[in-house]
């Protein structure tokens, strides 16, 4: 059901998103889940590269600006670098998306007001060219970090900013050549808010795409297993069926006979179940079986045992790795638990109440052993114990067990 709501979301963003990047909520949420850890570790390593890049700038201080460059080591070694790799460390970590967002757009803003001050801090007769590499800034934040858009554009806008005033009272810088660097921070910022909308809503989109195949991959799955349970549980009584039952009991067999285990077989039949249908109904009827399934799976070992409604009112139980010596109690248990039942049944004059029979074989299976034997072994116990009066057990004796 869950997946269905959420699949439905996903074909509705699919149809209706033309041009949005942000997600209706539930899609938002599973969006953010599924792709936090591996986009919050690309952006720690981007971090890390832009560092060392931005690093690399000291050898571009020491070359152009001598006057200025224990000013550069500062700003770039001890104010830099200080400040960035700690939140790199938490992105990496794994913080709230909004948080993740926010800390990485902060280090294009410090390293945009750093880069500025080691700018006006020369009088270089070239100083100013750095102002044509500020765009590397604008790279890192929209396209190397590819911040969220919202983001990109408040950093992008907030960077521009800080530029403009660093160029504008920079007085060695001549007029010509501020206007050329403002025209490239704008071009520059165009292109790569430009760039970095195409790659989210590229993200986004083929993450719908993924999502969705998932999800009708999912629902795919659940209903086989729905079918293929569908296929070995009896409908009436919500138990193993008989096609269960064919499949499993040659496996177990096989299982048994490979670490010499003993296997068990409980044949169970309700007694006097056609005048029990034929005096109350079948609808009555099927309740009554219904309420028979049940205690007999309350009463079984949840692993070892496999409850088989067999046919009409007959039951299976088929018991691996049983104790021979044990088989007695488990069959009197299984009959006491119809019997405590106390279901009214007037056409069972002797008790007055619905009781079934059990008969019982035990056997470690070998090369001249078939799984027949153990089912025609348990038949005529239950044979016996019908012919004992009903509401009996009966455990086989059986000659060819070691």
């Amino acid at each position: 059901m869950v997946n269905d709501v959420l699949l439905e979301a996903v074909e509705d963003e699919l149809k209706s998103r033309p041009w949005r990047l942000r997600f209706a909520d539930e899609v938002e949420a599973r969006f953010e889940e599924d792709t936090q850890q591996q986009r919050s570790r690309n952006m720690a390593v981007a971090g890390l590269i832009s560092a060392f890049i931005y690093s690399l700038f000291l050898i571009n201080d020491y070359s152009y600006r001598p006057d200025a460059f224990t000013t550069a080591l500062l700003l770039r070694a001890g104010i830099m670098l200080p400040f960035g790799l700690p939140i790199l460390w938490f992105v990496y970590r794994g913080v709230t998306p909004v948080l993740r967002e926010a800390l990485m757009a902060s280090i294009v803003i410090v390293a945009t007001v750093l880069s500025c001050l080691i700018f006006v801090a020369s009088l270089e007769p070239y100083s100013y060219l750095d102002v044509f590499s500020f765009g590397l800034i604008l790279v890192v934040g929209n396209i190397v970090y590819s911040l969220r858009f919202g983001y990109a554009c408040a950093s992008t806008a907030l960077s521009i900013l800080i530029m403009l005033v660093f160029i504008l009272v920079y007085e060695p810088m001549p007029p010509e050549a501020k206007r050329l660097a403002m025209f490239t921070i704008f071009a520059n910022a165009t292109f790569t808010l430009v760039a970095n909308y195409r790659l989210e809503h590229s993200e986004r989109t083929s993450y719908l795409h993924v999502l969705r195949e998932k999800l009708r991959a999912g629902n795919y799955f659940e209903d086989n297993q729905k079918l293929s349970q569908l296929s070995i549980t009896d409908p009436l009584t919500n138990i193993a069926n008989r096609r269960h039952f064919d499949t499993v009991f040659p496996l177990r067999w096989q299982e048994a006979l490979e670490k010499g285990n003993y296997l068990g077989l409980m044949m169970i039949d309700i007694d006097h179940f056609k005048a029990y249908n034929d005096h109350y109904g079948h609808l009555q009827g099927d309740h009554c079986l219904r309420q028979v399934a049940r205690s007999m799976q309350v009463n079984s070992r949840d692993e070892g045992d496999l409850v088989v409604r067999y046919g009409g009112e007959e039951f299976v139980v088929l018991m691996s790795n049983a104790i021979p010596e044990a088989a007695s109690l488990a069959a009197e248990r299984f009959r006491y638990s119809v019997e405590a039942l106390q279901i009214p049944h007037h056409g069972n004059p002797e008790r007055g109440i619905v009781t079934a029979s059990v008969g019982t074989a035990v056997l470690r299976p070998t090369a001249l052993l078939t799984p027949a034997d153990l089912l025609a072994y348990a038949d005529l116990a239950l044979y016996e114990a019908k012919r004992q009066g009903r509401n009996k057990i009966w455990v086989a004796s059986v000659n060819k067990m070691p």
